[in-house]
């Protein structure tokens, strides 16, 4: 065997700390709590960003997003000593688990973090972009998320979030023209989607559409009728009726 084929099959060859990883990984599936004891030990003894992100992703299967974000910050600081180029994308991981934490100062940190890493593709980083809106949203920075919205949607604009996010943004900002384009955007993107139909119906009411805004909660509602979205929807249509 020459050097060429010796070298290709030590690269196909994972090393011992992807083949814990995988262990790791996939003993969330089966049962999150061990998985989560396992990836503790293996933390205890060095095991740096991948056991870290494996503590992350069971706390996440567990929906235990404070601990996941925790863990996910680590495993990222851990990765940048370590000069590991999943860093970044270990960071995206923290700010969608802090968004999910309801903690969207964090949120943004994370993926303030994740860009300065230059490690994403176009699509990749609008994309974070777009997550990166929805914690300055949260935060109560509309100029910055309406900047970050209007980034992700010129490099992911095939995504119906960024439409959407955008349109009911617009909304809340008053540029109901926007809000208008931007909503049937999304609408052409994802026709089926409850949460489309809810805004839409929201801005059509807002522009004094009464009868639009009524017909638009009524596919959310037909669409999803026990969905947020769908009772958001309902709840408004009851509304309606009520100051009639």
């Amino acid at each position: 065997m020459n050097l060429l084929i010796l070298a290709a099959a030590a690269a196909a060859t994972p090393t011992a700390a992807e083949q814990r990883f995988d262990t790791c990984t996939a003993l969330i599936v089966k049962d999150s709590a061990k998985a989560i004891a396992m990836a503790d030990n293996w933390k205890l003894e060095g095991g740096g960003a991948p056991a870290r992100q494996c503590l992350g992703l069971a706390y996440a299967a567990q929906q235990r997003w404070v601990p996941a974000m925790t863990a996910f910050e680590q495993a990222a600081q851990a990765a940048e000593k370590e000069k590991d180029a999943r860093a970044g994308n270990l960071w995206v991981q923290a700010g969608n688990a802090a968004l999910a934490a309801n903690q969207p100062a964090k949120a943004r940190a994370a993926f303030d973090s994740a860009l300065s890493t230059g490690a994403f593709k176009e699509t990749e980083s609008g994309e974070i972009h777009l997550d990166r809106a929805r914690a300055l949203v949260a935060i109560g920075d509309v100029r910055a998320a309406r900047s970050d919205l209007d980034i992700a949607l010129k490099r992911v604009p095939a995504d119906p979030l960024g439409w959407l996010l955008s349109a009911t943004l617009a909304r809340r900002m008053g540029d109901l023209t926007r809000a208008q384009l931007d909503i049937a955007e999304a609408a052409k993107r994802s026709p089926d989607d409850a949460s489309v139909a809810l805004e839409a119906g929201n801005i059509a009411m807002q522009t004094g559409a009464a009868k639009a805004a009524r017909t638009a909660w009524q596919g959310a509602v037909k669409l999803a009728p026990n969905s947020p979205a769908g009772r958001s929807a309902a709840a408004a249509i009851k509304q309606m009726d009520e100051s009639n």
